[in-house]
């Protein structure tokens, strides 16, 4: 079930729809649902593919008392639903990262207000096959640095400086520059230049947004590379091995308490506008309350109480 989930969140035409396909940015319907619910109308989610599927969760388990709430969750990275999200085509933006400044700044000049709200915690994690033989399984973050700076001429295991791995030719794959993931993973790893300005990576590597072909591709070389979010990791572990960041794994203790040199939050941005609507506040807090579960469920690492609380808190009271 959370197979195919993943699967259809991730085509990029159809994306996953909960309910009846909306038309509209969060638009009323006058019918009732069948369930007995009052609620009705519709939400539309667009951003991270790191966040979508635990918002599809969430979705799913509020449609299942909901019926008269349609929603859907398209994916298109952090970045394209951010893009969409300040042009108000969207009530809620899933997203990997916090919201850049150009992109507040559009949102402004559109009237856009919103809140952010901490729904997760993740950890990107670095990976290679299991049934690769590359000699090792941690880096340091210098290690990682000089493997995807760019023109780094580093194609084998064996040439990364400092280490002692095996004679296996490297192939990287990872996010492509939609994704909130790619922004982190630069900004931690490569850092910026002297404009301040993140460095972005080489540009021989498999980009994509989809992070199930991240793990295609690296499964599919004997010496294949490549890195996404946590919850990835935990679902096709036994395909995969993580690699160690100066000696930390990442594991949801090292992600909870900010140790793993990766760990970061995850967030939803929710337009004001559309949270004044019963039902699209209704659905948030039933994600926010059942948060931890959630989280838990879909094998991510769940926000921190305080946090789900803090978003409670900032909700229309309930009716």
């Amino acid at each position: 079930m959370k197979r195919r989930r993943r699967l259809a969140l991730l085509m990029a035409t159809t994306a996953l729809a909960i309910g009846v396909v909306a038309t509209g940015c969060g638009d009323d319907d006058d019918g009732g649902s069948s369930d007995g619910s009052d609620l009705s109308g519709s939400i539309i989610v667009d951003g991270s593919s790191t966040v979508a599927p635990l918002t599809s969760a969430a979705a799913e388990e509020f449609n299942a008392e909901n019926s008269g709430v349609d929603i859907e969750v398209r994916v298109s990275g952090t970045g394209g639903g951010f893009e969409v999200f300040c042009n108000g085509d969207t009530d809620i933006s899933d997203a990997s990262r916090p919201i850049k400044d150009e992109e507040a700044e559009t949102c402004a000049g559109n009237s856009i207000e919103y809140d952010e709200i901490r729904v997760g915690s993740d950890g990107i994690t670095v990976v290679t096959g299991a049934d690769s033989d590359v000699g090792g399984d941690d880096l340091t973050v210098d290690q990682l640095k000089a493997i995807w700076e760019p023109g780094s001429k580093i194609n084998n295991w064996k040439d990364i400086p400092g280490g002692s791995f095996n004679d296996v030719d490297l192939s990287l794959a990872g996010a492509d520059s939609q994704s909130g993931t790619y922004d982190f993973f630069n900004e931690e790893i490569l850092g910026e230049n002297d404009a301040g300005e993140t460095i972005e990576p080489r540009q021989d590597y498999a980009a994509s947004a989809d992070d199930n072909q991240t793990i295609r591709s690296v499964t599919g070389a004997p010496g294949g590379m490549g890195y996404f979010g946590y919850s990835y990791f935990a679902e096709n572990e036994e395909s995969l091995t993580p690699i160690s960041l100066d000696g930390i794994a990442p594991t949801v203790e090292s992600i909870t308490t900010g140790e793993y040199h990766l760990s970061r939050p995850l967030f939803i941005y929710v337009n004001r506008e559309s949270l004044a609507q019963p039902h699209v506040a209704a659905f948030i807090r039933y994600y926010l309350e059942n948060g931890v579960a959630l989280a838990e469920t879909e094998r991510y690492v769940p926000a921190p109480q305080e946090e789900l609380d803090k978003g409670l808190a900032a909700l229309p009271a309930a009716e």
